[in-house]
């Protein structure tokens, strides 16, 4: 990120692009630059040097300062991470532990994240944060997220989407078709659009980040794919197969296939926000059921059998 030295100009600040839109990002807190700079850099944005056009989304974080009470009267419900979410009209507010963020649905879009303090080098309140902030802001502009893993078919060139709450086995999944050849987009977190009426995903995170081991639900080991994969990461893809992911600690996995009512609900139940965030949540829908007639549907129980070689990607040929 930029760096300026003008008192009256953001310490930090930097342009980046995702699926043609802009956004912004500042922060008058020199001591947040060493977190902001790999935290954006470890998702699939695109760093802009010299934009040619004022930004679709503004971004600021401010640190150091007292949070604001919310006012009593708005709409809440709690989200993942211990979280809870308060929507007037346009508007929506996150409070996450020492962290508020709240989106202004204007023109354009803006996004103010208040911290109460500096977060610890591997405290994960930033990303987390920062995270929720980008995805309600693209959200305003038809790119809806999805906890997903996104990998290739080699076979047909459709993409497979693999759904799943953390510790469902999704990322080690899309490690293990990665490692046999199969292109991907993301191991967590995919973006979601509609595209001349198709569906059409692309990924969000860089990195993967897989579970060490089966006793360990903690700790998790980053890296980056590239280089290590036979085939290269892809920006987007047409979905033709969605895997409902679950771990059933047995040695054989299984396949089963959904009816397209049984993948709809099970898409709504992955994408809150689709019902949560109510100033957008007709769109978000249009894009799930656009998804869910597209795409076939498939509830896989994961044994250990797809940690062998090439397992995986025999299995999930029969979609």
């Amino acid at each position: 990120m930029k760096v300026d030295q003008v008192s009256d100009r953001p310490a930090s600040s930097a342009f980046y692009s995702v699926a043609g839109r802009l956004l912004f990002v500042e922060s008058p807190d020199l001591r947040l630059r060493n977190l902001l700079i790999p935290l954006f850099a470890g998702w699939q944005l695109i760093r802009i040097y010299n934009p040619d056009k004022s930004p679709d989304i503004r971004i600021d974080f401010t640190c150091g300062i007292k949070l604001p009470e919310l006012p009593s009267d708005l709409n809440q419900f709690e989200i993942a991470d211990g979280g809870r979410c308060y929507t007037r009209g346009a508007d929506v507010f996150l409070a996450l532990r020492d962290s508020l963020m709240h989106l202004v649905g204007s023109t354009p879009v803006t996004v103010h994240i208040l911290l109460a303090k500096v977060p610890g080098p591997r405290d994960p309140l930033l990303a987390t944060i920062a995270s929720f902030a980008v995805c309600a802001a693209l959200r305003r502009f038809g790119l809806f997220d999805l906890h997903s893993g996104g990998v290739v078919n080699p076979d047909n060139g459709k993409g497979v989407l693999i759904v799943g709450p953390s510790g469902s086995g999704k990322s080690t999944l899309t490690l293990q078709l990665g490692m046999t050849g199969w292109p991907y987009l993301s191991d967590d977190t995919l973006l979601l659009s509609l595209v001349d009426g198709e569906v059409e995903a692309r990924g969000f995170r860089t990195f993967f980040a897989v579970r060490a081991g089966a006793a360990d639900t903690s700790f998790k080991n980053c890296f980056e794919p590239e280089g290590l994969f036979e085939s290269p990461r892809v920006e987007k893809v047409s979905p033709g197969c969605l895997l409902f992911i679950r771990l059933n600690g047995k040695r054989r996995s299984r396949l089963v296939k959904l009816s397209q009512a049984e993948t709809m609900a099970r898409l709504i139940r992955a994408c809150p926000w689709a019902t949560y965030d109510t100033a957008i949540a007709g769109a978000n829908l249009e894009v799930l059921s656009t998804l869910a007639r597209q795409a076939t549907g498939f509830h896989l129980s994961a044994g250990r059998d797809l940690l062998m070689s090439n397992h995986a990607a025999e299995l999930l040929s029969r979609c």
